[in-house]
């Protein structure tokens, strides 16, 4: 399939590959990997985001130095992260070192060994990331909402783990991650740059056309809704940091596009956004507040963060009630609502000006949707939201933004 300069197909191994052909002397690839947090047994939290670090530590062919320097040496790097679904790993390189990238990669994916005395360095990594993330409350704030409002699901429990569990993940948990889940059925290989993307498959299918484990993943259930809670947790901060929120649509319901425009209304990167207007702007009661909204593939959240002197926790909650109820009383104008379609769209312009970005978000089309989507169709699609569909979504939010956490 081609779309102006976007590519993609399917290896023979049933592989989903996504090219982007630019004239960049920078390249990008990797692979989009539908699995996360959400994925891992109890007792093994964190073996997602631990995976994702020790996969660099070792090979049947390649000592965790030589993985490092592979790319490095050629002015390149190896990047990977972990989230609630999903795993990426890739490199960003000169273009002419696509096929030493790719062959990296899926060395990596095939055959990672773990060795124990790695595994135990980069368990020391991982718990000073997992301890220097709880020095910083406005970060943690937002997995400990998810921990609340996610509870007793698979969903409801921080990305990076917790120590008892790490302390007891082996080599072989590992690999069997790895065997289970990093499979062609549920990955998709993405590159971005200056090259042919007959030359792309080709080298895709030389390197990685050798996978061919079948997908073995535990059942993913969505979570149940939680009773509304309003917890406060004693911190050393000299600042108090409250997190709103609410569950929203997934990512594969019509809705989104109404809910994502709702968010950056209320809370959105602009200094415009209503919230940072009423909150910070007119009264002065926080130096941050921001909507988020997290399209998960049978759930989402709408969380809504600020950061305030303890005495305006209070009111900035019943500011933020009031703002919400209010969209889902009355519709915006023609001209409101025009300004925020064009404020978004605009946002998404900037945004995609970013090859990283542009790459990752085709590969996680592709991986959720089973095609790549392009910034103009979501314009179009924000573009096409009514008044009355915003007033929905704020009026689907409204009702259960009862949930609050306020560390301080």
């Amino acid at each position: 399939m081609k779309g102006d300069d976007i590519f993609s197909c399917t290896l023979t191994n049933g592989l989903r590959m996504v090219h982007i052909a630019t004239g960049s002397e920078v390249a990008y690839c990797g692979l989009a990997v539908n699995a996360g947090s959400r994925d891992e047994a109890p007792g093994k939290w964190g073996l997602a985001h631990f995976v994702e670090h020790t996969i660099f530590k070792g090979t049947r062919r390649r000592r965790a130095w030589h993985i490092i320097n592979r790319m490095e040496r050629v002015g390149g790097e190896l990047n990977a992260y972990t989230t609630k679904e999903e795993t990426m790993v890739y490199s960003i390189f000169p273009r002419e070192h696509f096929a030493r990238a790719t062959e990296l990669i899926a060395d990596l994916v095939a055959n990672s060994q773990f060795p124990a005395a790695e595994l135990a360095k980069e368990r020391e990594v991982v718990l000073d990331e997992v301890n220097s993330y709880l020095d910083s409350p406005s970060e943690a704030i937002y997995d400990d909402f998810e921990d609340l409002i996610w509870k007793d699901s698979s969903l409801g429990h921080n990305i990076l783990g917790v120590e008892p569990d790490l302390l007891t993940i082996t080599g072989d948990d590992c690999r069997n991650y790895l065997s289970q889940l990093y499979v062609p059925e549920n990955m998709v290989f993405f590159a971005l740059g200056n090259l042919r993307h007959d030359a792309v498959a080709r080298t895709a299918e030389r390197y990685l056309g050798q996978l061919h484990h079948p997908l073995c993943r535990m059942e993913r259930k969505a979570p149940a809704i939680v009773k509304p809670f309003h917890h406060t947790r004693g911190i050393e901060s000299h600042q108090a940091h409250t997190i709103y929120g609410a569950p929203a649509c997934s990512m594969h319901d019509e809705r989104r596009y109404a809910m994502s425009l709702m968010s950056n209304i209320l809370g959105g990167p602009g200094m415009n956004s209503l919230l940072n207007v009423a909150i910070r702007e007119r009264r002065g009661y926080a130096y941050t507040v921001e909507s988020s909204l997290a399209l998960l593939s049978d759930c989402g959240l709408l969380t809504i963060y600020f950061g305030s002197d303890e005495e305006h926790v209070a009111p900035s909650k019943r500011i933020i009630a009031g703002t919400i109820d209010r969209l889902a009383a009355k519709p915006l104008t023609d001209r409101a609502l025009d300004a925020a379609k064009k404020q978004y769209t605009g946002q998404l312009c900037v945004a995609s000006d970013s090859h990283e970005s542009r790459i990752i978000a085709a590969a996680k089309s592709m991986l959720y949707y089973g095609r790549v989507g392009s910034r103009e169709e979501t314009a179009q699609r924000i573009a096409a939201v009514t008044a009355q569909q915003l007033q929905d979504a704020a009026a689907t939010i409204a009702p259960h933004l009862a949930s609050t956490l306020t560390l301080h």
